[in-house]
């Protein structure tokens, strides 16, 4: 039976992509079948033959080296860089919840370590007009619990603890913070570790410095984030 995973961000642009693709990296090169899997995509190209190219899916595959099909990790994928409930209404196919779970065994079914990753923020919405769903929902419907990513930068004890907060009074499970962009000696970040960490009494598990081709976090203390 695999183990999961849930990867939330503080917002959009945080870096929730390139901390997948390390997690990734790092379980397949532990020797652990890796899969990953997001329910919508927002934002992306089309080939040659007028296809969308999932990606986020595509820059997790190339950095960790996982040989998982890309057609198995999104079934929502949009052009327009905006939520999937606003793309969904300018491109139509809009989010089932069926669809989002049924692609999720899936990968669970071929792959012992499975990352979901999250669209935005904890309050994205990920489907509007035809049924309201937000991102909180396909955490609760797929049973996960989550790693909180977020920028080392100015405002990030604001946008931490809120989202902790709200999180921890829906019931959501959080396993820790993994700080992204971080410099190692800048005195803000290393003083927002420390903030982020007493507000919320969660430990900051890791710190990505710009650039990073390696996730700082021993291999087993990973794996035990997922859970069954």
């Amino acid at each position: 039976m695999s183990r999961k995973l849930f990867i939330v961000g503080t917002g959009t642009d945080v870096g929730k992509t390139y901390v997948t693709g390390l997690i990734l990296k790092k379980l397949k090169e532990s020797g652990r079948r890796a899969g990953y899997y997001k329910a919508a995509m927002s934002g992306n190209e089309r080939r040659r033959d007028g296809t969308l190219i999932p990606g986020d899916a595509l820059h997790v595959k190339n950095v960790s080296g996982i040989d998982q099909p890309l057609e198995q990790m999104c079934p929502y994928i949009y052009e327009n860089a905006v939520s999937p409930h606003l793309a969904s209404r300018l491109e139509g196919n809009p989010v089932r919840l069926d669809v989002v779970e049924k692609g999720f065994r899936e990968v669970c079914a071929a792959c012992d370590y499975v990352t979901m990753e999250g669209s935005g923020g904890i309050l994205c919405p990920v489907c509007f007009d035809e049924e309201e769903i937000w991102l909180e929902d396909v955490i609760a419907r797929l049973h996960l619990s989550c790693l909180l990513v977020a920028d080392a930068g100015l405002g990030t004890i604001n946008n931490v603890v809120l989202t902790a907060e709200y999180m921890r009074s829906r019931e959501i499970p959080l396993k820790g913070i993994i700080f992204n962009h971080f410099h190692a000696g800048n005195g803000m970040e290393e003083d927002n570790v420390r903030m982020c960490e007493h507000r919320t009494g969660l430990k900051v598990l890791a710190c990505v410095e710009e650039g990073a081709t390696d996730l700082a976090m021993d291999e087993e203390t990973l794996a035990s984030l997922y859970e069954l």
